[in-house]
């Protein structure tokens, strides 16, 4: 099963609102399940990517040799500042602070930013998907390096609001 399959498989069960499913073919075991925004897990003999899917309220699915993502040192200095608002991933995918190679970044440190103002892209599945701000205030902090894979509910950025 590739992942095109898999991503037709996930689509359906999104269309036909059907929230658990599991199939058996050959070598592949499949068990998606939706609605309460658990992972679901691919088991396979043979090694399986990481497929990310677009919305959060749809299934994830990884494979057993999927890689983890890039570790994140700087989160623990969140707890240090209790007035700051983090910008959390709401999807699997890469990071990207700029809308394409070589243009500068929609946002950096120091920057004042307005609710619902763009401050990165996350790609998933050839989808590029504008992550705004959801809060107003000035950028303190960027916890995701450009390029890096982002996992949902990922801090992303710290946002001092004012």
């Amino acid at each position: 099963m590739n992942q095109k399959e898999i991503k037709e498989l996930i689509e359906l069960l999104v269309e036909k609102d059907i929230s658990e499913f599991q199939m058996e073919r050959g070598d592949v075991k499949l068990h998606i399940k939706r609605g309460d925004h658990a992972p679901v897990v691919l088991q396979a003999a043979a090694p399986v990517v990481s497929l990310p899917v677009a919305s959060p309220a749809s299934p994830t699915v990884t494979g057993e040799t999927a890689k983890p993502p890039a570790p994140v040192t700087a989160v623990s200095a969140v707890d240090e500042d209790a007035n700051l608002h983090i910008v959390k991933s709401p999807i699997v995918g890469t990071f990207y602070e700029s809308a394409s190679p070589g243009s500068p970044p929609f946002v950096g440190i120091g920057d004042a930013v307005n609710e619902g103002q763009v401050l990165c892209i996350i790609e998933a599945m050839k989808l590029m998907n504008e992550i705004e701000a959801d809060a107003t205030g000035e950028i303190v902090k960027r916890f995701v390096n450009n390029g890096s894979p982002v996992e949902y509910g990922m801090p992303l950025f710290g946002i001092r609001k004012k």
